[in-house]
């Protein structure tokens, strides 16, 4: 007989403090340090997470994963491997072997069979010397459409959807020239890629009036109204690394891919972030220069607010 499969593991994790914190806690005193106590720039793990699973339509089913890099700096790298890899299909299953700041939800796809069944497939990964496993099922409680991928995110708050946000199509990313490219190291690389979107939803510059300077300032300085993470809606486009041994550096400055909440960060979850203005050819350009040889692979992302398109590009460098 199969086994059932683990529960769910939260990405909140219980914490065990000091009764004597634990009474400033309680009486209101020293929220500051608390959250500072609580919060780091490196060294910390990478907590792999399952978000659920979506239908395709020739009967197999998608297991989707992200991650959270506890870490507000550290791009933490583990290739794939007993450190990173899955079970019990191959341990290469597409999954990141960079792992950004912080929360990045729906990352990476993994496609199973249909008689997948009562399986679980399990990823396990090591980073800082903590190793963490996510374990995914095709339990109904878990399946998952765009408008749970757009309220897990932040996109979308309680009563705020509309049936053109919930019939909203995720931006189609096209990269152009070759999709596997070979570059000498300290050289830069011309980005381009060509983003097709349905238009919805509407946004700041984007069909609906820009915030006024004051209005703005306002929203900078106000503290937050929601628990749960909040994100701006607006197209705009990014490139990111995937996989790769050394850092990257993007001309211009590419948008933040994952949660970065802090005021004045250029995140979609940022307050009052507002999305750029949208090429007149929807092409999206920038370079790139690699600091030490290998092979990368870098994402292409495009972002309406409440749904992704991703495509990849693969670079070899040498020195």
């Amino acid at each position: 007989m199969m086994n059932a499969p683990r529960p769910r593991r939260s990405l909140i994790q219980r914490v065990t403090l000091p009764l004597g914190l634990v009474a400033l806690v309680v009486l209101g005193l020293e929220p500051v340090n608390l959250a500072q106590s609580l919060s780091y720039t490196k060294g910390q793990p990478v907590i792999p997470a399952f978000e659920g699973w979506e239908n395709n339509p020739d009967g197999t089913f998608s297991m989707l994963f992200g991650y959270m890099n506890q870490n507000w700096e550290e791009e933490v790298n583990v290739p794939v491997g007993p450190a990173n890899g899955f079970e019990p299909l191959a341990a290469d299953q597409g999954q990141p072997t960079r792992f950004l700041p912080r929360r990045n939800r729906f990352i990476f796809k993994v496609k199973v069979p249909k008689d997948f069944g009562q399986k679980e497939l399990i990823w396990t990964l090591t980073a800082n010397g903590v190793t963490q496993k996510a374990y995914a099922t095709l339990r109904p409680d878990y399946f998952i459409d765009n408008v749970v991928v757009a309220s897990e995110t932040g996109a979308l708050g309680a009563g705020s959807s509309n049936p053109a946000m919930r019939a909203n199509k995720a931006p189609v990313v096209a990269i152009e020239g070759d999709k596997t490219r070979t570059i000498k190291l300290g050289q830069p690389l011309a980005l381009s890629m060509i983003v097709t979107d349905d238009g919805v939803p509407k946004a700041p510059g984007q069909g609906q009036p820009v915030p006024s300077e004051a209005a703005v300032a306002r929203g900078m300085n106000r503290p937050p109204v929601r628990l749960t993470v909040g994100k701006s809606l607006g197209l705009h486009a990014k490139w990111f690394v995937y996989r790769g041994p050394g850092q990257v550096t993007f001309d211009p400055p590419q948008i933040r891919s994952w949660e970065d909440t802090r005021a004045g960060a250029n995140s979609p979850w940022a307050p009052v972030w507002i999305a750029p203005p949208i090429p007149a050819d929807n092409r999206w350009a920038a370079t790139a220069i690699f600091d030490t040889p290998g092979t990368y692979v870098l994402r292409a992302r495009a972002d309406d607010g409440l749904a992704t398109g991703d495509a990849e590009l693969t670079v070899t460098v040498t020195k």
